[in-house]
């Protein structure tokens, strides 16, 4: 989720429970411990490039981590708000602004490791984009209002919004997920492995990807509110399995950084459609329906013992905006 969503969802948990005296300050606090947890992401370790993406979206993000993070917090805030909230209501509301990060953050489809360092499990409930104008805007209209009125009112109405929306990406994802289970199976194909996302800034246009046998799926389906569902058919690519295709190479750095890429997409790699050294993320792409991944890894295997670097391969020109544009409308 961006920065300013995650914000304004910690400000307006603090709007709904503040008192009027103490709103805008409680509203302040909360707002700048939903943000503090995407710190980690200035986390790197040169030699290992892979390290970044492994602690993005974890401890920090973690349900454990909260009362570390709300006292942090809450201990950079008090020379500023000490006249305002005691240490414990600066505490509390710093708490609140945390706690809504991993679970904002758990919506989108990166995955975020809640139950860290007790599990790894990444979970990405895939219901709204990372970045939805739609949805921030008028997350930003209510808590503005909340923070000029001073009124709870205001916050309940912004938890309501934000209730409504996820409900409605939560039914267009499943549209869209039955739609692909219904294509899949006219295909002839046994889905093994299934994962429906939003596209960005829209709950209409869902990117689906499913692994069957040794191929990877990728397609996307327009699923409008009062229009019956379009799919966009797209392109099916080899699924990299390591145990095989990099046998030989077992017990090197290589081929433990392979494993863990492999871990972080979930298990959809495949090649890079014009790289052949590149591992690519499938479940990603700038197309909805394409096979071009957004980030990769390149696995040189004259040199085994490196770490593998990590790579962006984003691509916004205006033959990928009018495509994009194309399948969001239904042209």
């Amino acid at each position: 989720m961006d920065p300013i969503t995650h914000g304004l969802a910690g400000a307006a948990a603090a709007q709904s429970l503040a008192g009027k005296e103490k709103h805008r300050p409680a509203a302040f606090t909360a707002f700048v411990a939903a943000l503090l947890p995407d710190l980690e992401f200035f986390i790197h370790a040169p030699s290992d490039p892979l390290f970044n993406i492994e602690v993005h979206r974890q401890f920090t993000h973690s349900f454990v981590f909260i009362p570390a993070g709300a006292l942090i917090t809450a201990a950079l805030l008090w020379w500023f708000l000490r006249r305002h909230l005691t240490f414990r209501e600066l505490f509390l509301f710093s708490a609140l602004g945390f706690a809504t990060h991993g679970l904002m953050d758990a919506v989108t489809s990166y995955g975020t490791e809640l139950l860290w360092p007790f599990s790894d499990t990444r979970f990405a409930w895939n219901i709204v984009p990372i970045v939805d104008p739609l949805l921030t805007t008028v997350m930003a209209v209510l808590a503005g209002a909340a923070f000029w009125y001073r009124s709870r009112l205001f916050g309940w109405l912004f938890m309501g919004w934000l209730l409504l929306y996820l409900t409605a990406g939560f039914v267009q994802r499943e549209r869209g997920r039955s739609v692909m289970e219904e294509h899949a199976a006219l295909r002839g194909h046994t889905i093994e492995q299934l994962v429906v996302k939003p596209t960005i800034g829209n709950l209409i246009l869902w990117r689906s990807t499913y692994i069957s046998g040794d191929t990877v799926h990728v397609d996307a389906v327009r699923s409008g509110l009062f229009s019956p569902p379009h799919i966009y058919t797209g392109d099916a690519a080899p699924l990299i399995i390591p145990e095989q295709d990099f046998a030989a190479w077992e017990g090197t750095t290589l081929y433990d950084d392979i494993l863990r890429f492999r871990r972080f997409s979930d298990g959809y790699l495949i090649r890079h459609p014009d790289k052949p050294d590149i591992i690519g993320d499938a479940r990603y792409s700038m197309i909805p329906n394409g096979l071009t991944p957004l980030w990769g890894i390149r696995a040189d295997t004259t040199r085994p013992d490196r770490h593998v670097p990590f790579l962006n391969f984003r691509d916004a020109g205006s033959e990928v905006r009018e495509e994009f544009v194309r399948q969001l409308t239904g042209n």
